[in-house]
């Protein structure tokens, strides 16, 4: 959620991540933001095609890790750091989304298991 100033005629004037006083909340993808932003809407596309990417990337490189295909250590320290912070607030988004199947830490283990298990064929 952003908060927003506007003028008379409701044009934004300003955008604010926390409250401000004579401002209101506004969602992030509200199309008045994304003008204020001056992104298109293919850049939004394109951004989010990005975020989705990022996200396979960071499976892949777990999934070489566990394999002892890759170590972190073979990364530079910049990617380690990057990997390191996302791999955290993941883990704490995780912690407070909904558990709407239960606890699904078996399933996860079990997989990784057979992860383990592949790589040492």
């Amino acid at each position: 959620m952003l908060y927003v100033l506007r003028d008379p005629q409701g044009e934004i004037l300003s955008l604010h991540r926390a409250p401000v006083e004579g401002g209101h909340a506004i969602a992030a993808d509200h199309p008045d933001v994304v003008a204020f932003l001056g992104r298109s809407p293919d850049e939004q596309q394109f951004a989010s095609l990005d975020a989705g990417l990022v996200r396979v990337l960071e499976d892949l490189i777990d999934v070489l890790i566990r394999r002892n295909i890759l170590c972190v250590t073979d990364l530079p320290p910049e990617a380690q750091a990057k990997l390191c912070d996302r791999k955290h607030y993941r883990e704490g988004m995780q912690s407070h989304s909904l558990k709407l199947f239960g606890d699904q830490g078996d399933a996860g283990s079990a997989q990784a298991s057979q992860d383990d298990a592949m790589g040492k064929l």
